[in-house]
């Protein structure tokens, strides 16, 4: 992580919802566009680092098996364990990108609001682990604020052009407004399964 650990002990040690993910209705309606842009109704198992208080977290664990969920700040890792400690098959830990991945493969990765702290080389790194622990037809997801941030080393805009550059995805989804921008992105050319919905 290239942005100080600090930096977050000191957003958590002045609030336990220090974005306002549960009250700001921009954050409600992105987390719902998030969800909406899901194309499969389920997936077997996911991986949300940077979970924060656990928000998406809990509408993530309703649409899948297994959820493993990481935040590099002690606090966040905390509420988060006490938001979704009613949900199974989820998984809380503390981890910091690009260093701690988790071992095994998965359905799904939801990159959201991560990238532009990471120094572009670290970025780079998450994105070639995301790409080695996809299952052969697992999808990644990227949301990202699009405006710059003081003290980060990217703004959104370069992240997803790195994720452009060097994901050997299929993008099947771009969603840009003028705040942010959501893509969702496929080992697969298409998402739909054709068994299910053709006579």
């Amino acid at each position: 992580m290239s942005v100080d650990a600090r930096y977050f002990a000191n957003l958590f040690a002045a609030s336990d919802d220090p974005w306002a993910f549960r009250t700001r209705w921009y954050e409600k309606r992105k987390r719902d566009l998030i969800m909406a842009s899901l194309p499969k109704q389920f997936y077997e198992r996911i991986f949300e680092p940077a979970c924060a208080n656990g928000e998406l977290s809990a509408a993530l664990a309703e649409r899948c098996s297994e959820l493993v969920c990481h935040d590099l700040d002690a606090t966040a890792v905390s509420l988060a364990r006490q938001r979704l400690a009613h949900l199974p098959g989820v998984q809380v830990e503390q981890g910091h990108l690009p260093g701690d991945w988790p071992g095994g493969s998965f359905d799904l990765i939801v990159l959201g609001e991560i990238g532009y702290y990471l120094d572009p080389a670290q970025w780079l790194q998450v994105i070639e682990q995301a790409v080695a622990s996809l299952n052969a037809d697992g999808a990644l997801l990227a949301c990202h604020w699009l405006h710059p941030i003081d003290g980060c080393p990217q703004d959104g805009r370069q992240v997803h052009a790195l994720l452009e550059q060097r994901l050997p995805l299929y993008r099947v989804l771009r969603h840009e407004e003028a705040d942010f921008l959501l893509e969702y992105w496929s080992c697969q050319p298409s998402v739909i399964d054709l068994d299910e919905t053709c006579p």
